[in-house]
């Protein structure tokens, strides 16, 4: 019987994502106030989820909302 292998989880997923959203915002030539303003979300939220200083926990929705205003899909938000 073949042994599962145990998968690998990323520790530090949430400031993968920031450091995506905000690579991804900036490839497109966008501020944080206008992805703010394409996912309904204030200007201080888009930099609070860009801040690794400030930790900010976000939904699922918001982070669906972002991946479809950047134009990029969920699992390129995640690669590490």
């Amino acid at each position: 019987m073949a042994t599962k292998e145990m998968p690998v989880f990323d520790t530090d997923i949430y400031n993968t994502i920031r450091r995506n959203i905000k690579k991804y915002r900036k490839e497109k030539g966008l501020t944080a106030a206008e992805l703010a303003e394409m996912v309904g979300r204030s200007h201080d939220f888009i930099r609070q989820i860009e801040s690794e200083k400030v930790g900010y926990n976000f939904s699922v929705e918001t982070f669906y909302k972002i991946s479809v205003a950047l134009g990029v899909s969920l699992d390129k938000l995640i690669e590490h």
